[in-house]
């Protein structure tokens, strides 16, 4: 019997994409070949990169001026990698989390970082509104949702400076405008791929213009002039971010991803509010549609462990929250049927009648 997953990452993927990967790893297109024992190089494997390429612009309509590259060394390499190439001077980073937060420091080995914009007093418990973006950093980076606190940006920033995301926990589950980013980045191993390989979008025209030099692998040029071919690309995960990009399409595209995020969590929501045994932990105007946070009330805390175990009787896994914050934490990514929601409010709902 399949269990309901609310991993967090690696989390549930398309069974389509998992089946298919799994018969490329057995025979590559007939060929006779596992596509795990297939030389990048061959002209089969640069057909899927193509692909790969190609569906993100076309599924996240990339206007032209902006390339795909995909590479090793999951979101935080990218930490490194985006100071390195678009840090001159300064930079403005949001801090809305522990992963905005690692963002930064790694930043600050490049030159000043701007990052008093934060909800850390409250425990990250929001996103930060209606602040004052300066003009005079040579980019903003955001964290678009938070996996641990359970936080979402859902608007695209205007802004008078390069916007920089870290969008590895909700890329393809809401239709966006690419351009009013100067490059968006993220870990696949959420809503797009096993873990392995990380996309990276990038506005061709804001590369090239700090002082320092930039080692071969760390500078996005490298990647974009080979195709993300310089060195051996996480070939499995590509070709499986092609599955789960075909399947995005199929079922009614980003717009679609959307609706379902939206009716997933607000089902899931509505019951957290409602249950006399638990509460939310994101403010509710920043509550994420990819991973809802929340925990036991004050009184019942020494129900938790008995919740979890309550629902891993019923086949549910991955709902312990980060380790940090404790609590419960249910993923919701694209893949994730409506059904588990609804398998999840109803032992809820039961829960709370035993308790």
């Amino acid at each position: 019997m399949k269990k309901h997953n609310f991993f967090a990452g690696p989390s549930i993927l398309p069974d389509y994409t998992v089946e298919e990967t799994a018969k490329a790893i057995q025979d590559f297109n007939g060929t006779g070949i596992s596509l795990m024992c297939m030389s990048h190089r061959d002209k089969s494997f640069d057909a899927v990169m193509n692909q790969a390429v190609a569906l993100f612009k076309e599924v996240l309509d990339i206007p032209s001026g902006y390339s795909v590259i995909f590479l090793g060394g999951g979101a935080s390499l990218q930490f490194c990698m985006v100071p390195y190439n678009l840090l001159n001077k300064k930079a403005f980073y949001v801090n809305t989390g522990t992963w905005a937060s690692k963002a930064a420091k790694e930043a600050k080995l490049f030159g000043e970082v701007d990052d008093h914009i934060s909800s850390k007093e409250a425990n990250f418990t929001y996103v930060p509104k209606g602040f004052e973006i300066p003009t005079d950093a040579d980019y903003m980076h955001i964290t678009t949702n938070n996996t641990i606190y359970g936080t979402e940006q859902l608007v695209d920033y205007t802004s008078p400076i390069p916007v920089v995301a870290d969008m590895s926990s909700d890329i393809f589950s809401r239709p966006l405008d690419v351009s009013k980013y100067g490059l968006i980045y993220g870990g696949a191993q959420k809503n797009l791929s096993c873990a392995g390989v990380t996309f990276v979008i990038v506005k061709d025209d804001i590369l090239g213009k700090v002082d320092r030099q930039i080692p071969t692998m760390l500078n996005y040029k490298t990647h974009i002039e080979k195709n993300s071919m310089f060195n051996t690309p996480p070939c499995v995960s590509v070709f499986s971010a092609v599955k789960t990009l075909e399947w995005i399409k199929q079922n009614g595209g980003v717009k679609e991803m959307e609706k379902r995020a939206i009716a997933k969590s607000t089902k899931l929501y509505d019951e957290i509010d409602r249950n006399r045994l638990f509460k939310g932990t994101a403010q509710v105007d920043s509550r994420s549609r990819m991973n809802v946070c929340f925990v036991m009330n004050d009184e019942y805390k020494d129900l938790e462990q008995k919740f979890i175990d309550f629902t891993k009787e019923r086949d549910m896994v991955g709902l312990k929250g980060h380790r940090s914050v404790g609590g419960f934490r249910a993923s919701l990514y694209n893949a994730l049927p409506e059904a588990s929601v609804d398998a999840l409010v109803q032992a809820m709902k039961d829960f709370e009648k035993q308790n």
